[in-house]
């Protein structure tokens, strides 16, 4: 039966299993925490029973909806920041093609926008809507945040210029706050059709909600496979599973352990670029949950093989302090084999009639045995294909070990007060009413 699997064969030479082992009361006890609701941060909890409490009907409204904006549109704009863009996007990349920004699958191209403050990017968006038919989906619990209030701002004048006040209110769908907020507040006013950002579940642990599964569902993909996946995950992760039998818990146990011994960087590692931005959504889940009370690993990524020519040396050479996580397909979705070269000029005739996969599997595998020996520990974690279910499953898993994993270093893995540092410096900065005199010290400081 297909699995998601952990191995921490390679991690043996670094920490003993005792050393994992004696992690399983702690993590027991906040598996518990988690599903009694006794923890910190308990009010957060709304996506634990996410995939399982979904049901038909509000999926068939997710997909309703994203009908009716792919026939109108040939491009969509999703306008979100952090959890709000990450989830959705680590899904398209995983499940699309690579080169889809260059195809027409009949589906409207899926683009992100609010996701940066940068001038020239959200000019050259403007342009290119200028020749495109296009709708909008705004996510924002508090229609305040400055990245993504800002992008809506302009496009939402856009879009009004280009078809009419009316016409532009049908092509806005709103994913906020049910009751409150500025989004909240605009949506009512014009009409738009809106999605309900659950008030239990955090910005980085929404991608199950209409957050995540309505861009994905535009894009053409199947989301009630995604809920599929997830629901068994949620199954297959929680305290019914032994913990010797818990995926999650392995994982958990494992990176905790290394932790303990000094290794605190993890590199998650993939070998296909697919998996590029299901990193970025990883490093948010995990920095955001963990990084705080001066506590926490610290979450990277490397894609492999390209960064190997790049990053490698530091990995292999480098500072001891890091662990990697490497994240495998077994079965790609294609079939390419190396041709064989009568000439042999480049000397690789020995790879003729091999997969590109078996060459990659190898890079990966003698990648894992060179990084041991240069000291550093890898953790492999294994999914039987990149589909809409077992990304599901995958995303669900990660978010469950996460939570775990915070509870068991003692913080509340779904706060993130460090956030609102640079906020409050930036509205000073801009001027912003109220920030008057923190607006002086600062200039003060940068000497402006």
């Amino acid at each position: 039966m297909s699995e998601l699997k952990v191995n921490l064969n390679n991690i043996m030479d670094f920490v003993s299993k005792e050393e994992i082992n004696s992690l399983k009361s702690t993590i027991e006890e906040s598996q518990l925490r988690l599903e009694q609701k006794t923890g910190k941060g308990n009010d957060f909890l709304g996506w634990l029973s996410l995939p399982t409490s979904i049901t038909s009907t509000q999926i068939s409204e997710i997909e309703k909806v994203a009908k009716d904006l792919r026939e109108k549109s040939e491009v969509v704009v999703v306008i979100g920041i952090g959890g709000s863009y990450l989830g959705a996007k680590a899904v398209l990349e995983a499940l699309g093609n690579s080169f889809s920004q260059l195809q027409d699958n009949g589906n409207p191209h899926v683009i992100f926008a609010g996701q940066n403050i940068c001038e020239d990017y959200h000019s050259e968006l403007l342009q290119l809507l200028n020749n495109k038919k296009y709708s909008i989906v705004v996510i924002s619990k508090s229609g305040t945040t400055t990245e993504p209030a800002i992008a809506f701002r302009i496009l939402k004048q856009h879009l009004e210029n280009s078809v009419g006040k009316s016409e532009a209110a049908s092509r806005i769908v709103a994913i906020t706050d049910q009751s409150k907020g500025a989004l909240r507040k605009l949506a009512d006013a014009e009409g738009y059709r809106t999605f309900i950002i659950p008030d239990d579940v955090g910005g980085r642990y929404s991608v199950l909600t209409p957050v995540g599964l309505l861009p994905i569902a535009i894009a053409g993909f199947d989301i009630r496979k995604m809920v599929e996946g997830a629901a068994v995950a949620e199954e297959k992760t929680s305290s019914k599973v032994a913990f010797e039998a818990n995926a999650a818990c392995s994982y958990v146990a494992a990176r905790n352990a290394l932790y303990k011994r000094g290794k605190n960087v993890e590199i998650m590692v993939n070998y296909t670029p697919k998996l590029h931005y299901l990193t970025e959504w990883w490093k948010q889940l995990y920095g955001e949950s963990e990084g705080k009370e001066n506590k926490g690993i610290f979450p990277a990524g490397v894609d492999f093989t390209s960064d190997l020519h790049s990053m490698g040396q530091y990995i292999q050479e480098g500072e001891r302090m890091i662990f990697e996580t490497v994240i495998s397909v077994e079965k790609p979705a294609s079939k390419l084999i190396v041709p064989n070269d009568p000439e042999n000029l480049d000397q690789l005739n020995f790879l003729s009639g091999k997969r590109y996969s078996e060459v990659n599997k190898m890079a990966e595998l003698g990648t894992i045995v060179a990084h041991n020996d240069g000291g550093v520990p890898c953790i492999s974690i294994t999914i039987p294909e990149l589909s809409p279910y077992w990304v599901g499953y995958l995303l669900y898993f990660f978010e469950r070990a996460c939570a775990i994993s915070g509870y068991t270093l003692d913080v509340n893995p779904f706060d993130q007060p460090g956030v609102e540092a640079y906020k409050k410096n930036m509205f000073a900065l801009l001027g912003k009413p109220g920030f008057e005199e923190q607006s002086k010290v600062l200039k003060k400081r940068l000497g402006i």
